[in-house]
């Protein structure tokens, strides 16, 4: 636990049953486990990786936390498990709900199971465009560039597609 509270930035991502159900009952647990700051619109995203899969529904929403690293990662892996997630899953499969850890303020991590600022966080537009909405000029910790220069870099951004706000 921290004596100060940390914002924390976490993707969430959905393509199995009912998606935008997944996204608000995740958003529910987390609220009920860190106070909840913006949330993005919802972005209908096409799969990376395995493309023979549905597509996602993708938010990314700001948390506060007194919780380490660690501790939201147990939360975002406990709120995955109570949504039908299994804890051991091949990579790139179909999921009721994804969640990542993309920032923990400004600190790196780099341990085994937990590497913060999310590894791919860069090269994902469906990552960077909802978090351009809600934190454009936040600073990538690494590469000390804003959400904002990280997306305009991106040569990449087609096949996500905003939602009208519900």
């Amino acid at each position: 636990m921290s004596s100060q509270a940390v914002t924390v930035y976490l993707c969430l991502g959905s393509n199995m049953g009912n998606r935008q159900g997944n996204l608000d009952r995740a958003l529910e647990y987390i609220a009920q486990r860190m106070p909840l700051g913006k949330v993005s619109s919802v972005y209908d995203t096409e799969p990376v990786g395995n493309t023979e899969q549905p597509r996602f529904l993708n938010l990314v929403c700001e948390a506060s936390t007194r919780l380490a690293p660690e501790g939201v990662l147990t939360i975002a892996k406990g709120i995955e498990s109570k949504l039908g997630r299994p804890a051991v899953h091949a990579p790139d499969s179909p999921r009721p709900i994804d969640i990542d850890i993309l920032f923990y303020g400004s600190e790196v991590v780099e341990k085994p199971n937990l590497v913060i600022p999310h590894p791919r966080l860069t090269e994902r537009a469906f990552v960077l465009v909802p978090l351009d909405e809600i934190a454009s000029g936040f600073v990538h910790p690494v590469t000390g560039k804003t959400v904002k220069e990280l997306l305009e870099a991106m040569t990449e951004k087609q096949g996500i597609l905003k939602l009208e706000n519900r």
